[in-house]
């Protein structure tokens, strides 16, 4: 209870601050915009806050805060309308992201040299000067500038965006920033891992197309294959209905496998990756309430001590029926993961 009211007091407090900034801006935009007509020819205040005209003699305390509100406030304004224009858009985030980072230090930067220079700061020269520091600076800090170099690439070239899932060092999770010098990734569990850009080598980019869904079921020896088969083909749809976040399928397979106690059928359906795990799940259950509904049973390892018997003949039309439907279904299939290897 100490915690939850400790942070309500934060919030309460960075709400307060956040309107007296806002209070504060819009006071200064007004004079700066009406304060021609409000104050007096030669007004040194007003000459103060309208830094724009340069001739007039200001006051230097007034100069300077007038070009801290304009600029942190432009600067807010511009990040602000760029993260309301990276909602609508479904690629794209992690260049607006790292817009607003730029356009946050560039604000900050020309801040510093406005008021060193209203401050009577020999701006050229310090520009210079920091132009050898940097030179400098940067032959030894050449991984930092590697970081810089490899967030631009991937931004730039859409290797991911923020919002995509990747895997990275065998760390698979949601991209949750692509700063200047880090990306940051969020597994499942809600851990974040920090990877330093130049760092990203090689990774697999989950979402850039439809993932495939997979579900394994073993059905008994003693049952038709072919019975099992036509059951199937007349319950796809309502799987499929039955799942939404399945976006085309789902699809039989056929058997992937003779095991020990059972022949393994494999199911597979494409959906966002986002969803793959759910929709395996889903599959699952489906599967399992319509083997149920059929009587068709799932095998469990067992020692059975039996007479050898003999299986029940299934009508010639329910055997074509069954191999008509494996065909389709094997056309249908192709590229879908059909023709990888089985475990």
């Amino acid at each position: 209870m100490k915690k939850e009211g400790s942070k309500n007091s934060r919030d309460v407090v960075n709400i307060l601050i956040k309107a007296l900034c806002f209070a504060v801006a819009l006071a200064y935009f007004v004079l700066l915009i009406a304060g021609r007509w409000i104050f007096p020819e030669g007004s040194r205040f007003y000459a103060g806050i309208n830094f724009f005209d340069t001739a007039a003699d200001g006051n230097v305390w007034l100069r300077s805060l007038s070009y801290l509100i304009f600029l942190l406030t432009i600067s807010y304004i511009i990040r602000f309308l760029l993260k309301q224009i990276a909602r609508l858009l479904w690629h794209g985030k992690a260049l607006v992201d790292l817009l607003c980072s730029f356009i946050k230090y560039i604000a900050v930067i020309i801040l510093i040299f406005a008021v060193l220079r209203e401050w009577g700061v020999n701006t050229t020269a310090l520009l210079a000067g920091i132009g050898i520091l940097s030179l400098i600076v940067g032959l030894g800090a050449q991984p930092l500038i590697e970081d810089i170099i490899a967030g631009l690439f991937i931004v730039f070239e859409h290797v991911f965006d923020v919002g995509d899932i990747i895997v990275v060092d065998d760390f698979r999770g949601t991209v949750k920033e692509i700063g200047i010098r880090t990306t940051q990734i969020e597994d499942a569990g809600g851990d974040i891992k920090v990877v330093n850009n130049s760092d990203i080598r090689t990774l697999v980019n989950m979402t850039s197309q439809l993932s495939l869904a997979i579900s394994e079921v073993d059905v008994e020896y003693g049952d038709s294959l072919e019975r099992i088969e036509v059951v199937i083909k007349e319950n796809l749809e309502l799987m499929r209905k039955n799942i939404p976040d399945i976006v085309e399928g789902p699809f039989y397979m056929g058997v992937s496998k003779l095991g020990a106690s059972g022949v393994t059928l494999r199911f597979t359906a494409k959906c966002p990756e986002v969803q793959k795990f759910q929709v395996e799940r889903d599959m699952n259950r489906q599967i399992k309430l319509l083997f149920d509904q059929n009587n068709i049973n799932i095998p469990f390892t067992q020692i059975v001590v039996h007479e050898p018997i003999s299986f029940e003949n299934v009508a010639v039309h329910k055997g074509k029926e069954a191999q008509e439907f494996v065909d389709e279904q094997r056309e249908r299939t192709r590229g879908l993961g059909a023709d990888e290897p089985q475990n």
